[in-house]
């Protein structure tokens, strides 16, 4: 989910694989990097079924971060994504609304870019670009060169040779905001020292364009209806971390796409922030009502401060 720009080098431990642990600085109080995930949503496929999938991405089992996990595409809020100059390139929503939608953040002027960076995010992870031409008209990327061509730009865009600004100039695009909703917030427990605080979008996914993952820091997608990707996880197949389980029990309910969108701006949206406590010998990650969820394999330790 994020952030693929962090450093190598320390050894981690997870607690339920939603965040990652060095020896040492357990007691360190970490404040949270801004971060935002998309869930796209699309109905079933087999017209025989009445449901909705989501896209999941697997880490790289050789990461750092929560590898061998399925996520939603994702990522860290970077300087870029909240510049002024970004209102230039979006529609459907202004600075000043996304303060209002996120005046919980510690720095409410960059809330924009937590829209921003959802979109180019999911653009990066999977190939799947959420933007829209001066008229309106959504990005269709169906043909050879459409693909070598936003194929390129992706690349460059991972690799920071091109700054996303300098795509959307190009291709004379505009993000159309208003086409992600708000959905729900995590913030990740205290005391560990890489810490994140993401806002969870969902959006209907193009019809006309394919989810290619980038075969580096992810390595597998899949379709999936929210009640099999859960049924899996109890059953061992699908590692996934908590608030992917928290949401894909929260979306199961609703049949069709249009369902979720219409009931996101209903929702309230309260930061989530878990603790991790020790009961019975093992890491359990408690919900701020008090409902506990044992950590899956990697499993969570202490590190030990005499070794």
């Amino acid at each position: 989910m994020c952030d693929r720009k962090q450093p190598e080098g320390r050894r981690f431990v997870s607690c339920c694989a939603w965040i990652l642990v060095s020896k040492g600085v357990q007691d360190m109080t970490v404040m949270p990097a801004d971060a935002a995930t998309v869930m796209l949503l699309r109905a079933c496929p087999d017209d025989g079924i009445k449901d909705i999938e989501v896209l999941m991405v697997c880490r790289n089992r050789k990461s750092s971060f929560v590898p061998g996990y399925y996520v939603f595409p994702g990522g860290i809020v970077e300087p870029e994504d909240c510049e002024a100059d970004m209102e230039r390139f979006v529609s459907g929503m202004d600075g000043t609304s996304a303060s209002r939608m996120m005046g919980d953040m510690r720095h409410p002027e960059n809330a924009l870019g937590a829209w921003v960076a959802g979109i180019r995010e999911t653009f990066e992870e999977v190939g799947i670009l959420l933007a829209a031409r001066k008229d309106g008209s959504p990005v269709s990327i169906k043909t050879d060169d459409d693909r070598r061509r936003f194929c390129e730009y992706r690349r460059k865009l991972i690799s920071h040779q091109m700054k996303f600004t300098e795509f959307l100039a190009a291709e004379h695009l505009v993000l159309p905001l208003d086409r992600l909703h708000y959905f729900s917030h995590w913030i990740t427990p205290e005391p560990l020292p890489l810490r994140y605080d993401v806002r969870f979008f969902v959006t209907e996914a193009p019809s006309d364009q394919m989810a290619e993952h980038d075969d580096v820091e992810l390595t597998g997608h899949v379709w999936i209806r929210p009640a099999e990707a859960l049924k899996q996880y109890e059953r061992g197949m699908l590692d996934m971390v908590l608030p992917q389980i928290i949401t894909l029990q929260d979306i199961r309910q609703f049949k069709t796409v249009a369902a979720v969108i219409e009931a996101a701006p209903k929702r309230q949206v309260c930061a989530t922030l878990t603790r991790i406590e020790k009961i019975g010998g093992k890491e359990v990650e408690v919900m701020p009502d008090g409902k506990g969820f044992e950590s899956r394999p990697p499993v969570y330790v202490w590190p030990d401060k005499d070794e």
